[in-house]
């Protein structure tokens, strides 16, 4: 099963706005015939935060080298602005990158690597002198212009090497995975710094993450890519609640979402001996076939005094919980059979489909439900919970396509 767009070479909703950054068409194969990116068009807003997200291998980083020069392209154009700098040299493209590994010069003070760049390009001195000031205000480096990076924490030299891309005051920030080297307590301080930062400069920037929370917290926009093709690029709302296709709703959401094989007819899906009314606003009604339905752990609740009434009611027996704190997750056993190796393969990057599997004498497929963390349940407690079915997804068996109700038989777009 493919969940690639119909086409290579698709456009995102961003088409109709002014981009800075665009790919039109581009690609990369490298010499031994590995196809790293398919003909991809994207056009990347100004003074947005566009992340390119996916596994490991999908292109992402593949498609920021090329934009930054560092790659060549194999055909098609990118464009920075109005100029096409398909063949331009990477210091001809007025662009910034931040990398992954930070790249100081370990002989250099703060100060200096600040600077560096701009004496590159013979920046006076004076003038020099004044941006490095005022970007180490900004960031809080004030204090360490005069220590070198090896005596600075992860924390400082990532800020030092953002401050090395700010001060060129470039056309676009490049950004490949930045924050990946820093603990979970500092990311998330990053994290926040990051857009507070982008929202007093505005400059477009393009972000690359395997990490699909970074992603959704991030971006203004989020492109998905997977083996080279890229799947769907919108909000980061509404690839949440309207995926393209299979992988994109796996890969975006945590927990993931649950899927499982069911028969949608008469304004009702059915799996495993459960049968779920649609209500008027689904956009699962009007489907009459056999569907992969995809259901979001959030869109589970605690049944209780206050639960909608109209909600439908699931009966379950819970295997496992997991307590973190404010929220609780409930794992669940559900009679229906888990999905096929096919559709495994459209939802995961994974050649061993039973790789997620622990028990494999268990051949039901396992639901996971997000409740309150002061909800009071235990393993092997049965408990009611209420699900909001206006929030359903469903997908072809065969494609792994996306499906919208009213027009049985028409996928949703590839690219939102």
């Amino acid at each position: 099963m493919s969940t690639a767009p119909a086409e290579n070479q698709v456009e995102n909703q961003a088409a109709g706005l002014d981009p800075l950054v665009s790919f039109e068409g581009a690609d990369k194969v490298y010499n031994s015939g590995f196809r790293a990116l398919d003909p991809i068009g994207l056009r990347l807003p100004r003074a947005e935060i566009t992340v390119l997200v996916g596994p490991s291998g999908c292109g992402k980083s593949t498609s920021l080298r090329m934009a930054a020069g560092l790659e060549p392209v194999d055909s098609g154009r990118i464009r920075i602005g109005d100029r096409d700098v398909t063949h331009a040299d990477p210091k001809d493209r007025d662009i910034a990158m931040v990398f992954q590994n930070y790249a100081l010069y370990p002989h250099l003070t703060v100060r200096g690597n600040l600077g560096f760049g701009l004496r590159m390009r013979r920046v006076d001195k004076a003038a020099r002198k004044r941006r490095v000031a005022e970007v180490a205000d900004v960031l809080g480096l004030g204090e360490l212009l005069e220590r070198r990076p090896g005596t600075l924490s992860g924390g400082q030299r990532q800020r030092v090497a953002m401050g090395r891309a700010i001060v060129r005051e470039p056309a676009a920030f490049l950004m490949d995975e930045p924050l990946s080297n820093l603990d979970a307590k500092l990311l998330v301080s990053m994290r926040a710094q990051l857009t507070k930062l982008h929202d007093r400069l505005g400059i477009t920037t393009v972000y690359v993450t395997h990490d699909q929370v970074e992603a959704m917290t991030l971006g203004t926009r989020v492109a998905v890519l997977r083996d080279g093709v890229l799947q769907q690029c919108d909000t980061p709302q509404a690839l949440f609640h309207r995926p393209a296709n299979l992988f994109v709703a796996a890969f975006i959401g945590s927990p993931a979402m649950n899927l499982v094989e069911a028969d949608i007819a008469g304004g009702e899906v059915s799996f495993g001996g459960l049968r779920i009314a649609l209500p008027p606003g689904s956009p699962l009604r009007g489907l009459d076939r056999r569907v992969i339905l995809g259901v979001r752990p959030t869109d589970f609740e605690a049944a209780g005094p206050v639960t909608d009434p109209g909600l439908p009611r699931l009966r379950v027996k819970v295997d496992v919980v997991e307590k973190l704190g404010s929220e609780s997750h409930l794992i669940f056993p559900v009679d229906a059979p888990r999905i096929s190796a096919e559709a495994v393969r459209a939802a995961h990057d994974s050649e061993e489909i039973d790789d997620g599997v622990l028990l494999a004498d268990d051949a039901r497929s396992q639901f996971t439900a997000r409740v309150d963390g002061r909800f009071r349940v235990n393993a092997g407690d049965e408990v009611t919970l209420a699900l909001d079915a206006t929030e359903l997804h469903a997908f072809d068996c065969e494609t792994g396509v996306a499906l919208r109700g009213r027009a049985a038989a028409q996928p949703a777009a590839a690219v939102a």
